[in-house]
């Protein structure tokens, strides 16, 4: 019979080395003190500038190039980078500047695989914002030709290496709350829109090039006024992925990680079905993944919410001693209590057993540098590498595509990547990149 490991145990083993962590380097071959990394940015302002000024402020990095369609946008980049050469074409950058070793994606949600494969082929590690890519099939694609290749890659889930997640993944795997018996998690924002499209049409700003924000999308003209550009990209179906692509891979990332999930069974959507061009908001997805180690029964049973919609009355009065339901977060109902985990913030326990009790913390890391220090061989790969943040992001794109069949219940074959009952559902599987914007490999 196995024996559970005690919260201090674990913590004890994992300082000694006697458990292999994703962050420990595993036989890579560390380079000289004195290597630089030579860097490029793809995107220069919001995420992509918090990435790239995140990424150089390793002591080893040098910003040398970055990719903007919005000369605006890159103008401010150089301000804090001057010396980084600005392109507008990613697949110029990737192709002149030959001696790049790491780059960050950081880019509108649809031009993620294009612009992470691309450089995947080059030999480039890549660190890919989330969701890592706009569908199933990019997504799968990338996991596989980055272990193919054997690169360093990371996912922009910065979270995942912080003391509050990492803190609750250990308090579940070493039974704090017992077996997991399911798992509600939730986020008040609201990427979507279920207005009208607009029927007029304006032209781009001098400073954007249109056509290449559109990238694989497939071509129309310009709508003013922030529909696309800068930021409602998001609440676009050919172009973001909603709330749940937005912050389902931040919040649904522990649940992920603590349950040592793969991939869902099936998946059933109860909220509105997007409109003809943007993302519905106020959704309820309901998951079903094999059970786990860490699970009750065989199954085990998420569901996400968003916008205005919460866990149940029920699940919330089960935790009403913990104080307001926090604004982001996830409930994880254990058989021998509950945790809840906010969205930021240190879990907190209830239940009997839990009492009193005081748990030690798992210390965080910086999530940029985990990347850095991969690729410069100090250790085997990012905690968020494709290995593990591809599979989780094909769970969260499961219920962007169960969005548009409500009601329905998916069957999933995730090894085949194919709904296996809904046979309209595997359109949403893949898309067609516009002509002259093909990329190799997808």
């Amino acid at each position: 019979m196995k024996t559970q490991r005690t919260r201090r145990s674990f913590l004890q083993q994992l300082a000694t080395g006697l458990i292999v962590a994703p962050w420990v380097t595993t036989g890579l071959r560390a380079q000289a003190p004195s290597a630089r990394i030579r860097h490029a940015s793809f995107g220069c302002s919001g995420m992509a500038m918090a990435d790239a000024s995140s990424i150089a402020g390793h002591k080893s990095v040098d910003i040398v190039a970055a990719c903007d369609v919005d000369a605006k946008k890159a103008a401010e980049f150089l301000k804090k980078f001057p010396n980084a050469k600005i392109y507008t074409d990613f697949r110029e950058l990737l192709e002149k500047e030959k001696d790049l070793q790491t780059v960050n994606v950081s880019t509108p949600d649809h031009m993620h695989a294009a612009i992470g494969m691309t450089a995947l082929q080059r030999g480039v590690h890549v660190y890919g914002q989330k969701p890592l890519t706009h569908n199933l099939y990019e997504c799968r694609r990338l996991t596989e030709v980055a272990r193919e290749k054997k690169l360093v890659t990371q996912m922009g889930i910065q979270i995942h290496s912080s003391t509050e997640y990492r803190t609750a993944v250990m308090l579940v795997q070493t039974g704090a709350i017992g077996k997991i018996k399911e798992v509600h998690t939730w986020s008040s924002k609201k990427w979507g829109d279920n207005g009208k499209m607009p029927t007029t049409t304006d032209t781009p700003p001098a400073e954007l090039d249109w056509d290449k924000w559109l990238g694989v999308a497939t071509e129309r003209p310009f709508i003013g006024n922030g529909f696309y550009h800068p930021g409602n990209w998001r609440k676009r179906l050919d172009f973001g992925t909603g709330t749940f692509g937005d912050m389902g891979c931040h919040i649904y990332d522990p649940v992920f990680k603590a349950l040592a999930l793969t991939s869902a069974v099936s998946v059933k959507s109860r909220g509105a079905a997007p409109n003809d061009h943007s993302w519905a908001t106020d959704a309820i997805v309901e998951y079903v993944f094999p059970g786990t180690a860490y699970t009750a029964d065989k199954t085990v049973r998420v569901t996400w919410y968003d916008g205005d919609q919460r866990p149940p009355k029920d699940v919330q009065d089960l935790i009403a001693e913990s104080g307001k339901l926090p604004d982001q977060g996830s409930i994880f109902l254990g058989t021998e209590g509950i945790m809840v985990l906010p969205h930021i913030a240190m879990p907190k326990l209830i239940g009997e057993k839990n009492k009193g009790a005081s748990y030690d913390k798992v210390a965080g890391d910086n999530h940029w540098h985990q990347f850095i220090e991969a690729a410069l061989g100090n250790r085997k790969n990012g905690d968020a590498n494709f290995d593990y943040a591809g599979p989780m992001t094909e769970a969260v794109l499961l219920g962007s595509v169960a969005s548009r069949f409500p009601n329905e219940l998916l069957q999933w074959d995730g090894p085949a990547l194919n709904f296996t009952n809904v046979a309209k559902a595997n359109e949403f599987v893949k898309r067609t990149y516009r002509k002259g914007h093909e990329v190799a490999g997808l």
